[in-house]
């Protein structure tokens, strides 16, 4: 079994991505709605992140209050660090059981939906990692036209985040998240396509850290 991992900035098209791999047949582990599950209300994440911050992040529904907690800890370093002390562990608990679950049912390749891999050096974890990038001008401009973040607001999360150049140079392909949602998804077609026998073979026949294959933009 092949274990890839995927990542990318905020805002650049990693969901595409995921989107489009679930949709040719691979396991994709998304790790953004994992760390939503570990804070659910009455769940262990739940009741530490309100130990920790309090009533206040907390919605009418007793549910975390997400729009809040994200002005909280992108503003507060140490507040972000124990928001990830909290919720990281229960994130990999649970990702290592679905891996685990998609081996048994016979999974061949199993994708890694990580936004923080760079930022938390986990690149060795896997056999290959994919990078999406996009300039930092078209980050920001969807950040604030498609999800109503200030300009501030958005550089503070792009800030937050390991830069192109770190990406890179962990990456064994890059795709770029800069044009439209249909250029994108072809590009990870076209990718699939050709890496498909050794992307399903046994790790390490066609894959890992070849050489040329990394691609910064």
């Amino acid at each position: 079994m092949r274990r890839i991992g995927l990542t990318g900035p905020i805002a650049a098209g990693k969901s595409v991505v995921a989107a489009r791999l679930r949709e040719l047949g691979l396991t994709v582990i998304d790790y953004d709605q994992l760390a939503r599950q570990a804070v659910e209300p009455a769940g262990p994440g739940w009741a530490r992140l309100r130990q920790r911050f309090g009533d206040g992040l907390l919605a009418f529904d007793r549910t975390v209050d997400r729009a809040a907690l994200g002005r909280l800890v992108f503003a507060d370093a140490g507040a972000r660090a124990d928001l990830e002390a909290i919720v990281h562990p229960l994130v990999a608990e649970r990702a290592e059981a679905l891996e685990a679950a998609a081996v048994r049912a016979g999974a061949e390749a199993v994708v890694h939906d990580i936004p923080l891999l760079v930022e938390t050096a986990q690149q060795d974890r896997f056999d290959l990692v994919l990078v999406v990038q996009a300039p930092l001008a078209t980050r920001l401009d969807r950040l604030v036209e498609q999800r109503g973040l200030s300009q501030d607001q958005a550089r503070r999360r792009m800030a937050a985040q390991a830069d192109d150049v770190a990406r890179a140079a962990v990456a064994d392909h890059c795709f770029d998240g800069g044009g439209t949602v249909e250029g994108l998804r072809a590009q990870v077609t076209a990718w699939f396509e050709a890496g498909r026998a050794g992307l399903l073979g046994p790790a390490g026949a066609g894959g890992g850290r070849a050489e040329g294959t990394v691609t910064a933009r």
